[in-house]
């Protein structure tokens, strides 16, 4: 749920080799690219970065590309992005809304190219950065988001030779 004096949010579009960032202003109303992350193949998802980012972009709130297929169906990527969002909320205790980013990458590239920018001259760091800020945008036009429910704390867990007391 996007509260009325929503801060600053970031948006994370993820993708399989670079993790695109953006963050809103501090009113909540302009959505801004805010860099990549790169992904190193074979690696664990980099979840403790995106942590850091959050917390030094000061965001109170995140919003998570969910990348569906063609008729709005999980797709493995949106099954792995839907993990990393519960762990974003446990791990930072924000909320964290997904929101279908199909054609982010497109209308960013469509706007790239309305500004009169040569978008084979961009690099795709840019790009995914801009699909992030197009996804928040329409993020803060929403009036409100559904959150994810946070994954349990593995260190939480009993095991099942624990005593009780």
């Amino acid at each position: 749920m996007m509260p009325p004096d929503r801060g600053r949010w970031m948006a994370i579009d993820w993708g399989e080799r670079r993790i695109g960032l953006a963050i809103s202003d501090p009113s909540g109303t302009i959505a801004t690219p805010a860099g990549v992350i790169e992904r190193r193949a074979g690696k664990r998802p980099p979840v403790a970065e995106l942590v850091r980012r959050a917390t030094s972009l000061e965001a109170r709130g995140i919003v998570m590309g969910l990348p569906l297929d063609g008729e709005g169906d999980d797709t493995p990527r949106s099954l792995e992005c839907r993990t990393i969002a519960a762990e974003l909320a446990r791990r930072t205790t924000l909320p964290v809304a997904l929101l279908d980013e199909r054609f982010t990458t497109a209308a960013a590239l469509r706007n790239v190219r309305e500004a009169g920018g040569d978008v084979r001259a961009r690099k795709q760091s840019d790009i995914d950065a801009l699909a992030a800020s197009t996804l928040l945008q329409h993020a803060l036009r929403m009036h409100a988001l559904p959150t994810v429910t946070p994954a349990p704390d593995p260190a939480s867990a009993r095991r099942p030779d624990a005593d009780p007391s």
